[in-house]
């Protein structure tokens, strides 16, 4: 708690008024200080930049960071070229050539018990789903990447419409990798309520209830219903039922705040650092900072930067996000 406590005090951010090309990383204290609405491009540094949002590529802007320093990666990149008028877009058959640099970058500043999720759906190109992102995935791999699960994101309000040869888009990939089979999951922390169905299900319990009753088809699955006995909670799936973001946020393509805030609880504890190299509107920082965690964010376009600057001031104040960390870290 000591370390966590030391790394929430050296909260760094860069000086508005310092010229490109002399900036310097000085700590501070100020109300105005704990929310980093000022940070600009990063020079190469031997600490942390914590709490910023970053104007720059985060081709440029990733070489920059220690390695070994972040807890969890959680991101969106542009989907190919699906946000032309965003971000211009990548054509799908350069996709992978442009992406597998970022995430060597991204495997190097991860710490070894961290984690990346990777929210990603192919886009249809000449009729078919194109295959960048089983491509990405392989790359990867051959990077150094496990590929240690895939969580799907259940669109529930996803938008009507009709096509000759599919029906509507309801869900999105979110790939978790990692650098090591040995990471850190906090998976008490998105438990889930059981329901009222356990109390009628639970109240006459046959003789196999009270065994584990193995799978009749030889899956080696099995279950004990009496397990389930006086438990309110119940760990979830690998589906995250949540709805699409409907509000205005001056943002083409952004995420619930509930889908990053899900993972950040799943995979970090207080005082860790959350970093989005494709930050957008902010909505990870700000789902990263109400849980009181740490948080960085790059964008490559300075109008999102100031979108996601605004957001988090306006949310969180100037003392908001402290009390927030200590609410969570239990000071």
């Amino acid at each position: 708690m000591v370390l966590a406590c030391l790394l929430f005090k050296k909260r760094w951010c860069l000086h508005e008024s310092v010229a490109r090309g002399s900036k310097k990383y000085p700590t501070s204290s100020s109300p105005s200080a704990r929310v980093r609405e000022n940070a600009q491009a990063l020079e190469p540094i031997h600490s942390l930049p914590l709490n910023c949002i970053v104007c720059g590529d985060c081709a440029a802007e990733l070489p920059k960071l220690p390695a070994n320093c972040v807890d969890l990666i959680f991101t969106s990149p542009p989907y190919a070229d699906a946000r032309k008028n965003s971000y211009g877009g990548i054509h799908p058959d350069q996709f992978v050539e442009w992406f597998l640099p970022i995430t060597a970058e991204l495997l190097r500043v991860l710490k070894p018990t961290g984690s990346f999720v990777l929210n990603i759906k192919e886009k249809v190109v000449n009729g078919e789903r194109h295959t960048y992102v089983i491509e990405t995935i392989l790359g990867m791999r051959r990077q150094g990447w496990l590929w240690t699960e895939e969580y799907i994101w259940h669109k529930r309000n996803c938008y009507p419409g009709r096509w000759p040869n599919r029906f509507r888009d309801a869900w999105e990939r979110c790939l978790h990798f990692t650098k090591s089979r040995h990471f850190q999951m906090f998976q008490d922390a998105v438990r889930v309520p059981m329901g009222h169905w356990r109390h009628a299900r639970l109240r006459n319990l046959s003789e196999t209830d009270k065994r584990r009753d193995e799978s009749k088809v030889g899956s080696g699955f099995g279950k004990k219903i009496a397990n389930w006995i006086g438990r309110d909670l119940a760990y979830p799936t690998n589906v995250l039922h949540l709805a699409t973001e409907c509000s205005n946020r001056m943002h083409s393509a952004a995420f619930p705040e509930a889908l990053p805030t899900w993972f950040i609880r799943l995979f970090t504890k207080p005082g860790d650092l959350v970093l989005d190299p494709f930050i957008g509107s902010g909505t990870t920082a700000l789902a990263a900072a109400k849980l009181g965690r740490n948080y960085l964010g790059i964008e490559i376009k300075p109008e999102y930067c100031e979108l996601a600057r605004r957001a988090i001031r306006e949310t969180l104040g100037d003392t908001l996000w402290e009390v927030s960390y200590a609410k969570h870290h239990g000071d």
